[in-house]
């Protein structure tokens, strides 16, 4: 874990100082406001809200963002900012860089940890506050390149709230303006298998379609030693269970991904008592965009077919989620050509699609966008904490890493 001394309380840390003789872009950290980022990181961190509750989050955001010198607007649905650095031109379509404010309902399991979750069963666990304070420090750069006429095209600053909270809330963001005027979108996700100063990119899809079901199971009950003259709900929902997702798996092409994975199964009180009721709930994963589109009735039909014969009556709730992120080639080229103006092409990598969802998808329906994988793990460390559990945890040396990234995506863009 890296760490940064905290910024002088003399005085407000300096913004940034400037690449070495000969180099192509301005905007390096300076050491003060990579101190000052680490420690509005680990403040987000002892705070977390979860989705659309985010109101002490968006305060601080608000109050940093105004504090130099920018005029941020919360949304309409009282969480989250969009914030513009210059003025936008309609004949040069904005970057925007979006970042996720909420944190997750889990509790936060780290031990010997100064800056710990101090709210029980919410923790930041999938390194939002490490997203949002990169934006906030390439909000802070942006902003004194701008003012010192360095930054020849207007950015658009994106702090979004409840990504994680299906269907996310970037539809929110989208409605309440996010992306007029602008021509291309870039994110970054914390990934704890990849090392601290290093991204990884791909072409297409990078992450899965996300949808959840939720089931509910019907029938009469009745003694468990005349289960001939009952609808066996127990049964029948383990049938539902097991049979499903096989039969799901044989009418889609196994390349497309999909996938029907239950995390909830629920019936009966006791042992002897067969139930009236049963209820099972899941999630639907899709690396295939028209294989999503077709899930819900899939998923439908084998369901009823499922318990219809097994005399139970179903009903079903299926939730749209997310689509998958599908990477633009030109947005994920200019987030290669940034990363490599800043640590070398050596500090890119190739990642892999991932069966997980994000709500980032939504705005590529829009506009033309990409999603880098930010290295978090400490280089040498070889413990993984994973995404969603309570020990995660980032190496904070990232932070430096994605603003410098997105401060050299913005300037490569209005070079372009």
């Amino acid at each position: 874990m890296s760490q940064e001394s905290e910024a002088d309380s003399s005085g407000e840390a300096s913004i940034g100082e400037e690449l070495s003789e000969g180099a192509a872009l301005p905007g390096v950290l300076s050491q003060a406001l990579r101190a000052e980022l680490v420690a509005f990181r680990r403040d987000l961190h002892m705070h977390p809200e979860l989705g659309n509750q985010e109101f002490r989050t968006t305060a601080a955001i608000k109050e940093r963002l105004e504090r130099a010198g920018l005029r941020p607007r919360v949304l309409n649905t009282g969480t989250g900012l969009i914030c513009d650095i210059g003025v936008p031109d309609p004949a040069l379509p904005m970057l925007a860089l979006r970042a996720d404010i909420d944190g997750l309902p889990i509790p936060d399991m780290k031990s010997g940890c100064a800056y710990r979750s101090t709210v029980p069963d919410r923790a930041h666990a999938c390194g939002h506050d490490v997203h949002t304070t990169v934006v906030l420090g390439a909000a802070l750069v942006l902003a004194d390149l701008h003012d010192r006429g360095l930054l020849d095209r207007a950015v658009r600053l994106i702090f979004q709230p409840a990504e994680e909270v299906l269907p996310g809330g970037a539809p929110d963001v989208i409605k309440n303006g996010g992306l007029d005027g602008v021509g291309r979108i870039v994110a970054v996700h914390c990934d704890p298998r990849v090392d601290a100063g290093r991204i990884g990119l791909r072409y297409g899809p990078i992450t899965s379609a996300c949808d959840r079901v939720e089931v509910a199971l019907d029938g009469p009950g009745g003694h468990t030693a005349r289960p001939h003259l009952t609808t066996d709900l127990v049964t029948a929902a383990a049938r539902v269970a097991v049979d499903v997702p096989a039969v799901v798996a044989r009418r889609v092409d196994a390349r497309s991904g999909l996938s029907l994975t239950w995390g909830r199964i629920e019936s009966g009180h006791a042992c002897n008592v067969i139930p009236q009721h049963a209820e099972l709930s899941g999630t639907v994963r899709c690396l295939d965009l028209a294989a999503w589109h077709a899930a819900p009735d899939l998923v439908h039909a084998a369901i009823d077919e499922v318990a219809t014969l097994h005399r139970a009556k179903s009903e079903i709730s299926y939730v749209r989620g997310v689509p998958p992120v599908v990477n633009e080639p030109g947005a994920t080229d200019l987030l290669r050509a940034a990363m490599t103006a800043r640590l070398g092409a050596n500090a890119v990598e190739d990642t892999e699609q991932s069966l997980g969802g994000e709500d980032f998808s939504w705005y590529l329906e829009h506009v033309p966008g990409a999603m880098a994988r930010l290295g978090v793990r400490t280089p040498g460390e070889r413990t993984v904490r994973d995404l969603h559990q309570g020990d995660f945890d980032a190496d904070e040396s990232a932070i430096t890493v994605g603003v410098e990234l997105f401060t050299a995506a913005a300037l490569l863009q209005a070079r372009g």
